[in-house]
């Protein structure tokens, strides 16, 4: 059993299961793909990954905001925390700072960072974070925002092994993408290579970065499955030890997920 622990079901590319979520979600459970965390990036649509959670037993959110969609409604506390009160509303997120495409006075990216550490930290739920050429800020704002008291997971990684280890220490999980089959991807095979699997997520990041042997296609939950083997073989154990490990890194982070639902 596989948990896909960040994908978009919003924004898939469906032409390959005939324009149907639940042919989707069917290959996937017929790869032992079990359970699927479902992120929000903005609070438009919230409405819609929500009832996606609502629709499938199987699948789970988050609300969030992603520190790319300046556009995007601004995330106030209140309304963060409102939404996370819904039963299938597992984490807060995805948020973060993005300094590698982010451009001119990024105070907006923090500010809101901060927003959503605050709601992690009053509801009590896990933080999803996307980190990238941010590390001593990232680090920085959740020791001192988060008052050792947010946990969560750095979605997608692709920092240094230090930033890595930091996190870890803070509490959080980090989360192996299909970059990781990726050929220049020889630093995060190391960071996946000397850390221990109990501080281990996966996740396909669907439609996005879809691992080898899929690359040049639209990813999918199912796809899941090749960034588990790669781990698995990088970490010298059995596909079915990073499934159970990696299942159960998911559900004792993200808690209010457990007993919510089973693949239908």
């Amino acid at each position: 059993m596989l948990v896909d622990s960040h994908c978009h079901l919003d924004k898939l590319d469906l032409s390959a299961h005939g324009g149907d979520l639940h042919k989707a979600l069917q290959a996937a459970f017929e790869r032992q793909v079990n359970h699927i965390l479902c992120i929000g990036i903005d609070l438009e649509h919230i409405d819609d990954v929500v009832g996606l959670a609502e629709q499938h037993e199987a699948v789970f959110a988050s609300v969030g905001v992603h520190p790319l969609y300046r556009e995007s409604r601004e995330p106030k506390l209140s309304d963060l925390i409102e939404i996370a009160r819904h039963p299938k509303v597992v984490a807060i997120g995805e948020t973060g700072l993005d300094y590698f495409y982010g451009e001119g006075d990024l105070q907006w990216q923090k500010d809101r960072f901060i927003t959503h550490i605050e709601a992690a930290r009053q509801t009590q739920l896990p933080l999803i974070i996307h980190t990238r050429g941010a590390k001593a800020d990232t680090l920085a704002y959740l020791r001192d925002h988060g008052k050792g008291e947010v946990q969560g997971a750095l979605h997608c990684f692709t920092e240094d092994l230090d930033m890595a280890k930091q996190a870890v220490d803070m509490g959080f999980m980090i989360s192996i993408s299909g970059i990781v089959t990726f050929a220049n991807a020889t630093e995060l095979r190391d960071v996946v290579k000397a850390l221990p699997l109990d501080r281990l997520l996966v996740e396909t990041d669907a439609p996005w970065l879809a691992p080898v042997p899929h690359r040049g296609k639209k990813n999918e939950p199912q796809y899941v499955v090749e960034v588990a083997e790669k781990v698995a073989a990088l970490k010298g154990v059995s596909l079915q030890d990073v499934a159970k490990v990696t299942t159960d890194n998911f559900f004792t982070l993200f808690a209010k997920a457990c007993g919510t639902g089973e693949a239908n």
